[in-house]
């Protein structure tokens, strides 16, 4: 046991020592009962010790692991139990009545409005909150977290699988990261996580593109939406009789053809601004993709969509609420897009494919990997390596144009 002076330079020195054989202690100078333990895995945590005044051997508190708790933090929540322990108020005890009574929804919505909101984009909390709404509460969410066991959580999982086979997994991955945030902040205790070793449902990689026939085909089926409009069939929409023809607005029908323009990803196109537009020098500016800020180059046929767009509101692709003072934009293309794939015939077709067919155009048209990657807003090159093999076939393609033309010339006449 070694007596230091707990600040911030210490402790980061402590730490950036030689790993001990086994777990060491340091106590802090100046307030008894402060200190922190390092491991021989190099895993630091905070925590006050004492003694509960009715009487009884000390108690230790965790406070909080190094690195995520700061230095001046930790003496502060040290100060406040150690005070409250003369007072006779034991934090140990509270803090494991708590435990118990914390149940899964509780936790798992504790980490996405304490720590995914705070960290991570909007769209990422929102997503979470839906998983929690529609997968995690109704099977575990009454449960007490700290009861939660592996089997519970894989019999969740095979009923969830029955729904949604890739939510089922996403769901398992918010819960287990759930689990390892509140070991962390003492909703359960450290190490348990019962979401970990599930069995998750095997996920193979969507690479669907489309043809130019496929593509002629959706064009076809958009201008006649926009136009003359689709036949509405039994079972499509409720209040249009069978037999009518529905039209689709400009908005719709544009941000497709944006997508398919662009390789934008659908939330990019439907929360995009005109004041993030510059159609004049063919760009919009992203403030919040999913990789980030990212600079769009529009072509020439995208600025001739982005013209023809009618500018109702402040989104680009026009929703509900589109010229009103608490606009919001258009949450999803589900039902016209489905639609207009039944008019195609294309059924199955996602609108993420469209963005996979924009790549696969560029990489069959003998662009570098890098450029795709540009204009896709890839953050890491190994995405793009996807379409390594289209890549393949247009170099092959291009070998093939010089070679024969060599060979016509040294084959003589």
């Amino acid at each position: 046991m070694a007596k230091i002076r707990i600040t911030a330079d210490a402790v980061s020195e402590v730490m950036g020592t030689a790993r001990p054989n086994k777990t060491a202690f340091y106590f802090d100078e100046d307030l008894a009962g402060f200190g922190f333990y390092r491991t021989p895995g190099n895993i630091g945590t905070f925590f006050a010790e004492f003694r509960p005044i009715a009487g009884g051997s000390k108690k230790r508190l965790k406070l909080g692991r190094i690195g995520t708790l700061k230095a001046n933090e930790a003496r502060e929540a040290a100060r406040r139990a150690i005070a409250n322990a003369a007072l006779g108020k034991d934090l140990a005890k509270d803090r494991t009545d708590e435990r118990a009574s914390v149940t899964v929804k509780t936790l798992v919505s504790k980490y996405i409005e304490e720590y995914v909101a705070a960290n991570k984009k909007p769209s990422s909390a929102e997503f979470y909150r839906i998983m929690l709404r529609k997968h995690i509460d109704p099977r575990l969410g009454t449960t007490k977290a700290t009861a939660l066991t592996r089997i519970d959580v894989q019999r969740a999982h095979a009923a969830m699988s029955k729904i949604a086979r890739i939510s089922a997994n996403r769901s398992m991955k918010l819960l287990s990261a759930a689990y390892g945030w509140g070991g962390k902040n003492g909703y359960v205790p450290e190490g348990m996580n019962p979401a970990s070793g599930v069995d998750l449902n095997k996920e193979e990689g969507r690479e669907r593109f489309l043809t130019a026939d496929e593509m002629m085909r959706l064009g076809d089926a958009m201008r006649e939406a926009e136009t003359v409009g689709l036949e509405v069939k039994a079972g499509d929409a409720k209040h249009a009789p069978k037999g009518q023809r529905v039209k689709m607005h400009p908005a719709v029908t544009g941000a497709v053809r944006l997508i398919m323009l662009t390789g934008c990803r659908l939330r990019e196109i439907l929360h995009l601004r005109w004041s993030e537009v510059d159609i004049d020098r063919g760009l919009a500016f992203l403030p919040d993709s999913k990789t980030g800020k990212k600079t769009v180059l529009l072509s020439a046929a995208a600025v001739a969509v982005l013209r023809e767009m009618p500018r109702i509101g402040r989104y680009v692709v026009a929703g509900d609420s589109a010229g009103t003072e608490n606009e919001k934009p258009r949450s999803d293309l589900k039902r016209p897009w489905a639609a207009i794939c039944k008019r195609a015939h294309l059924e199955g077709l996602h609108l993420h494919d469209l963005r996979h067919s924009f790549a696969s155009v560029g990489a069959w048209s003998g662009l570098g990997l890098p450029v795709i990657g540009k204009l896709l807003g890839h953050a890491d090159s190994k995405t793009t390596q996807r379409y390594a093999h289209i890549a393949d076939d247009a170099a092959r393609r291009g070998a093939d144009v010089i070679a024969n033309q060599i060979a016509d010339a040294i084959g003589g006449r």
